[in-house]
């Protein structure tokens, strides 16, 4: 085997292990110390152009536009993504931060659950905007932000993937 193949098997058995090891059935786990997310913060070069993406595009509100503390003359702001969940961003002018790339403990993609009813109504939306998209198994649809971040919408309900339970 070269070095640019994987064994998948040997992949599979490490998943096996670890699950045999660390997932214990819902009845088993102890309770979790955390009470939810409070916010994810990505990146963004341009306030004005994520908020008509996030707020005007995919409707999630713009609630909060403050200056961040941690860096003096950046904004951080925030959009409700429901269930008291926010989604949030800085910009960091004067700062050259390149374009997004996934990197190991960089994000992969984010995903958001919406309703059922809702989610045809924002794939047309991507379609009718000119958004680069793609469907999978007729619950998901993944595109990039403005800056490159990927974002995917899954209909399913929270707790589920594709019809299993994973919460």
């Amino acid at each position: 085997m070269s070095d640019t193949q994987t064994d998948l098997a040997a992949l599979e058995a490490t998943r096996h292990r670890i699950r045999e090891e660390h997932l214990r059935p819902p009845g088993q786990r102890p309770e979790s110390t955390a009470r939810g997310l409070h916010h994810t913060a990505l990146i963004s070069s341009d306030v004005e152009r994520t908020v008509l993406f996030y707020q005007g595009l995919l409707g999630f509100p713009l609630t909060e536009l403050i200056e961040n503390r941690d860096y003096p003359g950046s904004s951080h702001f925030f959009f409700d993504i429901g269930n008291g969940n926010l989604l949030a961003f800085f910009d960091l002018p004067g700062l050259d931060l390149g374009p997004y790339a996934e990197v190991l403990g960089g994000l992969h993609h984010l995903a958001i659950s919406v309703e059922p009813s809702r989610w045809a109504e924002i794939v047309q939306r991507l379609t009718d905007a000119s958004v680069e998209h793609a469907v999978h198994s007729d619950v998901s649809v993944y595109f990039q932000d403005p800056d490159g971040a990927r974002i995917e919408l899954i209909a399913d309900p929270l707790g589920e993937m594709y019809g299993t339970k994973v919460l």
